[in-house]
């Protein structure tokens, strides 16, 4: 095999294993967080070389408290913010009849 194929697929190997780690966070969210809860945890033990306790903390997800204000976007429902100060025009409802 020659040395070009096998950069090639290397490339295309970090390529398929990043694309399948953003798809596992995006359809198994608490899965992948508690996963990702467990290696931090294992890392940032105290004793730990200082580089693998750094891994740990960056390993540890966020927290979400619950309300929209925490910016986890995990649901989806939170939607952007409006500027400060900006008014909040209510929309109408229309009702067309079915033809």
């Amino acid at each position: 095999m020659s040395t070009g194929l096998l950069v090639q697929y290397l490339v295309i190997g970090a390529a398929v294993l990043a694309s399948a780690l953003l798809v596992w966070r995006k359809l198994a969210p608490q899965l992948s967080n508690r996963w990702l809860a467990a290696a931090a945890i294992r890392c940032n033990r105290p004793g730990r070389a200082a580089w693998l306790r750094a891994i740990g903390r960056h390993l540890q997800p966020k927290q979400a408290t619950g309300d929209c204000s925490d910016g986890c976007s995990t649901c989806g429902a939170c939607g952007t913010k409006p500027p400060a100060g900006a008014k909040i025009e209510p929309m109408p409802l229309t009702f067309r009849p079915r033809r």
